[in-house]
C-alpha cells in the first residue's frame, strides 16, 4: 500500500490473504518433512483448513474488487 493511503478493507483483506497463504506453505513443508503419520495427518487436515479460508477470502476480495473498482490491484 502507498504510503499516506489509508487501511481499507480490501487491502486488510488482501495483507491477511498474504499471510495465510504463508501460513499454508509453512504447514505443508511441516507436513513433508514430519515422519510421524498421525502428525503428517494432523498437519495435511489443517492445510487444507486453510486452503478453505484462503479459497474463502480470495472470492471476497474479488467481490469487493468488483464493488469497489479503485481497489483493485492493491
Amino acid at each position: 500500500m502507498r504510503k499516506g493511503m489509508p487501511v481499507t478493507v480490501a487491502g486488510s483483506v488482501k495483507q491477511t490473504l498474504a499471510s495465510l497463504k504463508g501460513a499454508r506453505a509453512t504447514v505443508e513443508t511441516l507436513a513433508s518433512l514430519e515422519n510421524d503419520a498421525g502428525s503428517r495427518a494432523v498437519l495435511d487436515r489443517s492445510a487444507g483448513l486453510i486452503a478453505g479460508v484462503v479459497n474463502a477470502l480470495e472470492e471476497r476480495t474479488r467481490a469487493l474488487e468488483f464493488q469497489e473498482p479503485q481497489y483493485k490491484g492493491l
